[in-house]
């Protein structure tokens, strides 16, 4: 997913946060804890929760195991595909690269659990699937304020430095947060938690103190394979491997240039991330809904009309995705997302909104739409070929017109 990245470091002035004097913090410290670190271990759960954490876990910055040796086999597979901020091998794969004076890393995770059934939406074809974690605000805006808030609570109960990350930098969180005892990773490499399900945003502090850690989650996939088996692209060459470049997620979000035309039928209208693997998990029997308000799906974006959603520009494009993750996405390719969603819905109702956007002054937009309008009208398709396609000059997109007019294959 695209991802900010920033290092915040913490200091007990920090504006970030609560100020010194707030009751959740205030009510947590004292001296006696100053040189107590399973003292201070076991205040951990109380200030991540007075923080609005529903989860904490202690690890050490050399306990990610085998995740490194993953990580650089997932390298060498070209299976991170556009993601080049992942390469950096070194540094995920040791919290100590990215910062010599961590001892300890506190993981602790904001459950989002939604109140319905993820899956539903797949069956309303002329509406567009928003995964369930974009469907609120921001979550790096929501978590982080309150990381700097716990991160400070600790620094006022024992010496030592801190620094905060929330999805912001070379760390791999879901493999800390299991060895943690957070959860464990499932089959599809997400976080599985036995009180929480697939729901869990994680945050990480990493600090200087040397506290006792926790005992890592074994897995408890067993036999099970629903999560592998429900990928609408085959992203999961096997179990526990994932091949991001098959992933709708990686596809709608992170990919950049036109979408392979092998995958696009089976993206249905999935236009912004894929719940599948995630919602399928028989562990979600014991998910909770989320608690937190700003997490909550807004209304807007729970079950949209692709026929509004493809016409927006990009002054509507931003006041509509205002604080959520989907701004960063853009207008050009969240359009392109949808016009694959309305070139799957079958409505012969939505063929003018693609035939509209074939003079898209973006290139990944008029490509999509030539494919859209292609699946649901190629007759009109073939008229509007001699007005738009011997001035076309992208590359991509007269490609798209050769394969849409079958002189090409895909």
């Amino acid at each position: 997913m695209v991802r900010a990245r920033e290092i915040a470091t913490v200091v007990p002035d920090d504006p970030g946060g609560h100020p010194a004097g707030h009751s959740a913090v205030g009510d947590l410290r004292g001296p006696r804890l100053l040189n107590d670190s399973d003292g201070l271990k076991a205040a951990i759960h109380d200030i991540a929760r007075a923080h609005g954490f529903d989860v904490a876990g202690i690890v050490r910055p050399d306990a990610l195991g085998e995740a490194k040796r993953h990580l650089a086999a997932f390298l060498a597979a070209g299976a991170q595909g556009d993601m080049h901020w992942m390469e950096d091998a070194e540094r995920r794969g040791d919290p100590r690269v990215l910062w010599p004076d961590v001892r300890s890393i506190v993981m602790l995770g904001v459950n989002y659990g939604p109140d319905e059934d993820p899956l539903t939406i797949l069956s309303e074809r002329t509406r567009g699937a928003i995964s369930v974690y974009a469907r609120g605000d921001d979550y790096h805006d929501v978590i982080k304020p309150r990381l700097k808030a716990v991160a400070r609570a600790l620094i006022a109960r024992a010496s030592g430095d801190v620094k905060v990350f929330v999805d912001t930098a070379a760390v791999m969180e879901k493999p800390l947060a299991a060895a943690s005892g957070l959860g464990w990773q499932g089959k599809h490499t997400n976080l599985v938690s036995r009180e929480f399900g697939s729901w869990l945003f994680l945050g990480a502090i990493f600090i200087t103190l040397e506290l006792p850690p926790d005992e890592p989650e074994r897995d408890h996939c067993g036999t099970c394979r629903a999560c592998l088996d429900i990928c609408p692209t085959e992203a999961f060459p096997a179990p526990y491997r994932l091949d991001a470049r098959r992933c709708i997620s990686y596809l709608t979000i992170e990919h950049k240039g036109p979408i392979p035309h092998e995958l696009r039928p089976r993206m249905g209208n999935r236009i912004y991330g894929c719940d599948d693997c995630l919602a399928v998990c028989p562990w979600n029997k014991f998910a909770q809904r989320g608690r937190e308000v700003k997490l909550s799906a807004r209304a807007a974006l729970t079950a949209p009309r692709l026929a509004d959603l493809v016409r927006l520009d990009d002054r509507a494009f931003r006041a509509l995705f205002a604080k959520t993750t989907i701004k960063r996405t853009g207008r050009d390719r969240f359009v392109r997302n949808v016009l694959i969603g309305i070139g799957n819905s079958g409505d012969m109702a939505l063929a003018s909104e693609a035939e509209r956007l074939v003079s898209d002054p973006a290139p990944v937009v008029r490509g999509a739409a030539i494919w859209a309008l292609g699946r649901l009208a190629p007759q009109r398709l073939a008229a509007l070929a001699a007005q738009h396609r011997a001035a076309e000059a992208d590359a991509a997109v007269a490609d798209e017109w050769a394969v849409a007019l079958g002189e090409a294959t895909a």
